[in-house]
């Protein structure tokens, strides 16, 4: 028989603890043993085989699915519960394991992957085993995405940590974690909502529509799971009506509250001395710096400008060009921009239209759940249902409110 190929149990370091993993041949064994200590290209290759986790901290244990798959690493480790984030559930063995509690979440490794609605879901039952003095394993495929995911979100909110911070907690206990973009994106939200879901939000809103608008794109219609998106209507009888209303113009129809607008900051433009707009690579760069500056601090105007000398090196130069910062302190007001409303028609079925007043069929503006709409300001919003502003005027006092259908 090839040496190569030949099978055999043998010991495998995973930290502190030796296990024995199922018998594989000799040539995998070293492979990816060497490699999990390679911090270089991680593929699925590095991890098929070795069982994989550590301990964050205290009875919380990260790993990979050959971990979450293998009985005696879960007895040696005293692990009773098994968090999987992953496309498939674990096999029947695992699963129906007298010592076990699982819970199983389906989720794919992509970053417009909705993982946000699964994180309260995720500290909850990470600590209720934690709660009772029990160790949980939390994994995916290869324990370093999802499964991380889930762990940092419950570090953020068991010790009341930024996201930064409880990554790099995560990650000095695990070196390869690593969330993909979205998935960081969706926990510095979730952080900002102050660790929980926030209806009320305005960036969950946004979130939230964007997550429609995706799946509008796919079926062409709005599914029924996101039917809740849609607000309802302002104009019918309400006990507490909002003091601050839209109406139509024309008619005076209520159409929208101030609570359904949504805010965007116009995009900063570069213009010349002359009033034309002369944008180059380098100032696209320079604005998106800009962009980052905190708001309080935007009170001066940029006067240099980035150019490249002969030897290809950057240097800043005096220019009448400048970036008018201050223009961005304020939200735009050139559009309307807010949620879909109940009143408006075909929103459901159609991927874009018009917006008309239901009660005199004035048009108010558009909507599009792919496309998008692009602002004077040149900011890009999608999904986009916006009024035009000459259209309807805002209203500081509802009173005797009637339903005007």
């Amino acid at each position: 028989m090839n040496p190569s190929t030949t099978c055999l149990s043998s010991t495998f370091n995973v930290g502190e603890k030796s296990i024995t993993p199922k018998a594989m041949p000799v040539s995998v064994l070293a492979m990816a043993g060497q490699k999990l200590h390679d911090m270089g290209n991680i593929s699925r290759e590095d991890f098929d085989d070795p069982v994989s986790l550590d301990e964050i901290i205290n009875g919380l244990f990260l790993g990979n699915l050959a971990a979450a798959t293998h009985m005696e690493t879960l007895k040696n480790y005293n692990i009773t519960h098994i968090l999987t984030l992953d496309s498939v559930p674990l096999p029947k063995h695992i699963t129906e394991a007298s010592f076990l509690t699982t819970k199983f979440i389906q989720i794919a490794d992509m970053p417009k992957e909705d993982v946000l609605h699964h994180l309260d879901s995720c500290v909850e039952f990470i600590s209720s085993a934690r709660i009772t003095g029990h160790n949980i394993l939390v994994h995916c495929y290869f324990g370093v995405s999802r499964s991380s995911t889930a762990v940092i979100a419950y570090i953020m909110k068991s010790h009341n940590l930024d996201y930064q911070t409880a990554f790099e907690l995560v990650k000095s206990k695990r070196r390869f974690v690593q969330p993909n973009v979205g998935f960081a994106a969706q926990l510095k939200l979730w952080r900002r909502m102050g660790c929980t879901i926030d209806n009320h939000y305005q960036k969950y809103k946004i979130y939230r529509l964007r997550l429609a608008g995706e799946q509008v794109r796919k079926a062409k219609i709005l599914p029924q799971s996101f039917s809740n998106i849609i607000k309802s209507d302002p104009a019918i009888t309400q006990e507490n009506p909002e003091p601050i209303v839209y109406r139509c113009r024309k008619c005076r129809r209520v159409l929208a509250s101030k609570s359904h607008v949504l805010t965007h900051m116009p995009k900063i433009q570069i213009s010349s001395s002359n009033g034309t707009n002369n944008v180059t690579d380098n100032q696209k760069q320079s604005t998106k710096l800009v962009e980052q500056i905190p708001t309080q601090t935007r009170k001066v105007s940029l006067t240099a400008t980035s150019t490249s000398n002969s030897n290809g090196q950057l240097s800043m130069i005096t220019s009448p060009e400048r970036i008018d910062v201050n223009k961005s302190m304020e939200p735009c007001q050139n559009i309307l921009f807010i949620e879909p409303i109940a009143w408006m028609r075909h929103i459901v079925t159609s991927t874009q239209g018009k917006l008309n007043c239901p009660k005199c069929e004035q048009k108010l503006g558009n909507f599009s759940w792919i496309n998008g709409c692009q602002c004077p300001c040149g900011e890009e919003v999608s999904p986009a249902f916006y009024l035009i502003p000459s259209k309807v005027e805002l209203s500081k006092a509802v009173q005797n409110v009637q339903t005007t259908l």
